[in-house]
């Protein structure tokens, strides 16, 4: 799962090493892998809206955040 910067991906992995993992052809790149037996419904919702917003252009990020405060 991509996440916003090297830094991130150190803390996720750090917080909770059975869930969050990574391999070494991804030393660099921001992003990590987990286990999915272990992530809660919440989290593993979350994780993907994470990512996309790593990437997404800010106009569109702006237009999701404002619907989701109208829901």
């Amino acid at each position: 799962m991509r996440v916003a910067n090297e830094a991130e991906k150190q803390i996720l992995i750090a917080f909770d090493p059975e869930q969050f993992f990574t391999e070494p052809h991804d030393n660099g790149f921001p992003a990590v892998l987990g286990r999915l037996a272990s992530i809660d419904v919440d989290e593993l919702e979350e994780l993907p809206v994470d990512a996309w917003r790593c990437l997404a252009p800010r106009m569109l990020v702006a237009d999701f955040d404002e619907h989701v405060q109208r829901d």
